[in-house]
């Protein structure tokens, strides 16, 4: 039986995984969400265990990574689903609890954070998986502004914060090669119909269900045991922005994360 961390998991894409997962009947479920009702109407339908946490607050962040500790002594698989999304028209810049610019708070910060805290579960629970959501929009973050305090757009903010994400998995993954723990990134599927890409003003291009059968494919198929340091568009495996191949940007762009930090 597999110990499953969701972050994200009382809505969208996050929900839809969790009750996948839930089916089968097999796996310990950790669901974690920010809004009280609904984590409890996700744990009660699938029979995980809830955990409220603001990860737009890195004290949340890593009392969450504490309280799972506390709990159980190893993590298969965690997801790293939470994100704050964007609307096409938004210009107003906001922040976090700490100051951070909001969409590089949840969507990078946050799982960077996250993760960290957890690898001592999953180093006991490997062969285990990190799966980070991500996103095929992807823009490099400026790192002499990656509060991005200038030419501030919605969708600017969280481009950046996705690419940034993928640009750590690479780092994480190479980091954990001999390690038993894997680091993959995905972009699900392309404006599911969920509360997010709603709130964008997109119209619904793929099905919640094409996300969820790419998503779950990174956390438990056969074939991908042992795969990591990918970024995978739905099912197939495909490139990120070219600053994610680029160990110069990596690396500076890991400099500016732990000045952040």
């Amino acid at each position: 039986m597999a110990t499953i961390l969701i972050t994200g998991a009382s809505d969208g894409l996050g929900r839809a995984l969790a009750e996948d997962l839930a089916a089968d009947g097999r796996h310990t479920l950790l669901l974690h969400g920010r809004d009280p009702d609904r984590l409890s109407e996700v744990a009660a339908a699938t029979g995980g265990e809830p955990y409220r946490a603001d990860l737009s607050a890195l004290t949340d962040v890593r009392r969450l990574a504490a309280e799972v500790a506390v709990r159980h002594d190893r993590l298969d698989v965690l997801v790293n689903n939470a994100g704050v999304g964007f609307h096409t028209a938004g210009t107003r810049r906001l922040t976090s609890a700490d100051g951070h610019e909001l969409r590089l708070a949840v969507n990078y910060l946050a799982p960077v954070v996250l993760t960290r805290e957890l690898l001592p579960l999953l180093h006991r629970g490997a062969p285990s998986r990190v799966v980070n959501v991500a996103s095929v929009g992807q823009q490099p973050l400026d790192l002499e502004d990656p509060e991005l305090t200038r030419g501030y757009t919605d969708v600017a903010a969280y481009c950046r914060s996705k690419l940034a994400l993928v640009c750590h998995g690479f780092d994480l993954a190479e980091e954990l090669s001999d390690s038993g723990v894997t680091v993959n990134s995905l972009h699900p599927a392309s404006y599911m119909p969920t509360a997010m890409s709603r709130r964008s003003g997109m119209d619904v291009v793929d099905s919640l269900e094409q996300g969820v059968a790419a998503t779950r494919r990174l956390v438990d198929a056969p074939e991908l045991a042992g795969v990591t340091g990918r970024y995978f568009d739905g099912e197939k495996e495909a490139r990120a922005a070219a600053e994610a191949y680029d160990p110069g940007y990596r690396r500076r762009l890991a400099a500016v994360t732990a000045a952040l930090l």
